[in-house]
């Protein structure tokens, strides 16, 4: 009797290999090629004009504008920071961050923590979606004033907002 050496489990096709296979729809995915095109040389004058028009468009985009005058929160801890005015609420965490316009909010929520100094605040959608962000307070004293900030915020925009639909409803 002749036995196999080696592995008796065939080569796994399909999903378990590719994640883009769909069986019965997908056949399976020609080897790509190695070589990749050379890109095209530019001239110096180019690649230099080039730069300056990408320089430009940075020097100018609408995270600069300044926000208008009116009420801004602002909290951060060593790894988040959240920030409310008049454009919206921005969280960020490490290099990982998110902008929510006022019309884009269903709620915010403050939370503290019963013990320690963690104060979290959570940006709800209106597809059932949520956003919590947890900040690191240097005191507990810090909650009362965070809380009175954010809340003169949420007056100033998030209800008016509000206010101008009901209005446009009606």
């Amino acid at each position: 009797m002749e036995q196999r050496i080696g592995p008796s489990i065939q080569p796994l096709q399909g999903a378990a290999a590719d994640p883009a296979f769909v069986p019965g729809i997908t056949g399976p995915r020609p080897d790509e090629p190695d070589e990749t095109p050379a890109a095209p040389e530019t001239a110096p004058e180019t690649a230099v004009a080039e730069e300056e028009t990408d320089e430009a468009a940075e020097e100018v985009t609408p995270e600069e504008e300044p926000p208008a005058d009116g009420p801004v929160f602002e909290a951060a801890d060593r790894r988040a920071r959240i920030v409310a005015d008049a454009r919206g609420i921005r969280l960020s965490l490490d290099e990982e961050s998110c902008d929510f316009r006022w019309d884009e909010i269903g709620a915010v929520e403050t939370e503290t923590a019963r013990f320690g100094k963690r104060f979290t605040v959570t940006v709800h959608t209106p597809d059932r979606r949520w956003y919590p962000i947890e900040i690191e307070a240097p005191a507990r004293a810090r909650f009362a004033e965070w809380e009175s900030q954010l809340d003169a915020v949420l007056d100033a925009y998030f209800e008016d907002d509000a206010k101008a639909e009901e209005s446009e409803d009606a």
